[in-house]
């Protein structure tokens, strides 16, 4: 049994939203459900009834009528959501035009930007009418080359007040990362900065920018956001800057688009080939972003919310559809540990911040520097910490309770970018147990499946969500008859979301997650394919043959770069760090191995594929299945022996 780190109060618990809500349904259907497992079990056992609902309690914003919630709830790829209505993104997030701080930029340098939700719409209003004045258009894709900053908000939400798709990547991503994901979705126009901060230096941005829009054949022109340092201002072909682009309009047309249209493009890469792209819904997106922010994080229109992201990571999707509340978010841009290791912890004393948004890293990082927030306040108005990317360890529970602040929900959330939301989320009227996610998502009949797909309970097993839901990812872009998405998902179990994480699930309905199950690397939280950083190895005539793995590691993970080098050369500490250079260089900082090491041979099954997975288990003494498939499989005892995996 785990220990109840926090429960929330009687008080607490009545003035919820998930109580509003349980409410709402009793009222509707006669019930009387009293408690979260009373209506999680509705929400996954009359699946239509609860997407209804809470469409209507949401008051998201729609015209028209349907005739059925979902066509079939069991048809996994493929269900189709309330057909018949249509919405409009931004139309929705723009729903408050008060004074009311909207989006609050803080950057590492202390410098701040206030926007009003009024002055939100009319920069919005001034972006749309020139974007459609130069001709963007329903499912026109627009892309961003940005770091954190409110006009990356702006530019998104004028993108989908038109019906064009959005797509973007943070500027610390390499030449040929960008290249990889948005030559494949064939932009109109993007929108990039001339530089950005980061580690209190200036980053110049326009040798970058100049050679992605020059590889970009499809672009019609490029808006540039000035920075700060006037040196970078520099105009490239078909470049306007962002206050020239502007027009004098003051009021948005927003285009009606059907529940399933196109709104966002995301990417996650694999181990071979280009990066997915993953195509969410209008409808879908909105939809399990406003239930997951209004129910299960409790937010509402006084609040402030932060999360520490980039615009490359969909929890940056999560945090901007706050602004359907009326909340106030709070966007912060560069190192959290600059200018000081605590700058993060001032942010949120300064700027009262009630729901604070982190990592596992980032808590473990404070415990490791013996940073302790009760040290610097008392944090009267934080109410709840987020944490996700990689799941929180019984440490974690300790820390924040010991050190942060006894009286705050501490939620550990998972998901991904696959489907742009979470399975697993906190809850404001369930206590926070140690070690443990607090629940599954209302409507997210997600289970933990054994080897033979039989679903078990306080055992480890595979995470599947065996009913579809909205914020499925509608397709993948430019896949013929579907057959990299039904790969992706649905390869393992038939007609079963198959997530590539390991889970088990407690009779009471808590959560433990153990990490990636395929071989997708995820430091930090954020999913990272290996194809890339093979990409970059390959240009390396010293080296021939590579494998890459991710080790779990002080309650993270990270990336281990393995190398064979041509006639056994010694690998030197100069080639290491030319090859971190080109990774870090052809794909982004995230990308860059930890530890690159030497190894006579790498494993590969009969047909030729390396073994990846198999190699991550045998480094986590893990029993590998199925050696006979592999041509060499006496190389993997190698793997065992090598002692800088332990340090």
């Amino acid at each position: 049994m785990s220990k109840i780190m926090w429960e929330p109060s009687d008080a607490k618990i009545k003035a919820s939203q998930m109580m509003a809500f349980i409410s709402f349904v009793n009222d509707k259907f006669n019930l009387s459900f009293k408690s979260y497992e009373d209506i999680y079990n509705w929400s996954i056992e009359e699946s239509e009834n609860f997407w209804e609902c809470f469409l209507q309690f949401s008051n998201i914003s729609y015209q028209g009528n349907f005739v059925k919630v979902v066509d079939d709830i069991n048809k996994m790829p493929g269900a189709k959501w309330f057909s018949g209505i249509n919405l409009n993104f931004a139309e929705n997030l723009l729903n408050h035009r008060d004074e009311k701080i909207a989006i609050h930029f803080y950057g590492e340098n202390q410098k701040q930007t206030l926007i009003s939700y009024s002055e939100l719409y009319k920069l919005v209003a001034q972006l749309a009418s020139s974007m459609r004045k130069m001709g963007v258009k329903k499912n026109d894709r627009v892309v961003g080359f940005l770091p954190n900053i409110p006009e990356t908000i702006i530019a998104m939400l004028a993108t989908t007040s038109l019906g064009a798709i959005w797509s973007s990547c943070s500027p610390d991503f390499g030449i040929k990362g960008i290249l990889d994901r948005f030559n494949q979705i064939s932009p109109k126009l993007i929108f990039t900065t001339s530089g950005y901060l980061y580690n209190g230096k200036q980053i110049s941005c326009v040798e970058k920018n100049e050679k992605i829009i020059s590889k970009l054949s499809t672009l019609e022109k490029n808006v540039i956001i000035p920075y700060e340092d006037k040196k970078n201002n520099v105009l490239l072909n078909n470049s306007i800057f962002w206050d020239d682009f502007l027009s004098n309009d003051d009021e948005i047309k927003f285009e009606l688009v059907p529940f399933d249209h196109p709104l966002y493009i995301m990417y996650s890469s694999g181990t071979t080939g280009l990066p997915k792209s993953i195509v969410h819904s209008v409808g879908g997106t909105l939809l399990q972003h406003i239930k997951e922010l209004k129910l299960h994080v409790d937010l509402k229109k006084e609040d402030t919310i932060f999360y520490f992201t980039t615009c490359g990571w969909m929890m940056w999707n999560w945090l901007v559809s706050s602004l359907f509340m009326g909340s106030t978010i709070i966007l912060y841009d560069g190192n959290p540990f600059y200018p000081d290791e605590k700058n993060l912890l001032k942010m949120a004393k300064k700027l009262k911040i009630n729901v604070f948004g982190t990592s596992a890293k980032y808590i473990s990082a404070l415990q490791s520097k013996k940073i302790f927030p009760s040290e610097i306040s008392t944090f009267p108005y934080l109410r709840c910490i987020l944490s996700t990317g990689s799941p929180l360890v019984d440490e974690n529970y300790d820390f924040i309770y010991n050190n942060w602040k006894k009286d705050v929900q501490l939620s550990s959330i998972s998901g991904g970018t696959d489907i742009i939301s979470c399975f697993a989320l906190g809850n404001p009227i369930l206590p926070v147990k140690r070690g443990e996610l607090q629940c599954r998502g209302l409507g997210m009949k997600v289970e933990s499946f054994d080897d033979n797909g039989n679903f078990i309970y306080d055992t480890k097993g595979e995470l599947v969500c065996t009913k579809a839901f909205p914020s499925m990812p509608i397709y993948f872009w430019n896949d013929n008859n579907n057959n990299k998405f039904k790969k992706a998902y649905f390869s393992v179990f038939s007609n079963i979301w198959y997530h590539g994480d390991y889970i088990s699930i407690s009779k009471s309905g808590g959560l433990k997650i153990f990490g990636r199950s395929d071989t997708t690397l995820n430091p930090g939280g954020v999913r990272i394919g290996t194809s890339e950083i093979y990409q970059a190895v390959e240009y390396f005539k010293e080296i021939e043959d590579s494998l890459v793995i991710g080790q779990p590691w002080k309650n993270d993970e990270r990336i281990i770069l393995f190398v064979k080098l041509k006639n056994n050369d010694l690998l030197s500490n100069q080639l290491k760090e030319k090859i971190k250079l080109s990774i870090k260089k052809t794909c982004s900082p995230r990308h860059v191995p930890e530890k690159i090491i030497q190894i006579n041979d790498i494993p590969y099954t009969i047909n030729g594929k390396k073994v990846e997975l198999a190699v991550k288990q045998v480094i986590q003494n893990i029993e590998v299945k199925n050696k006979d498939v592999l041509a060499n499989p006496d190389v993997l005892d190698a793997f065992k022996e090598i002692v800088e995996l332990r340090v």
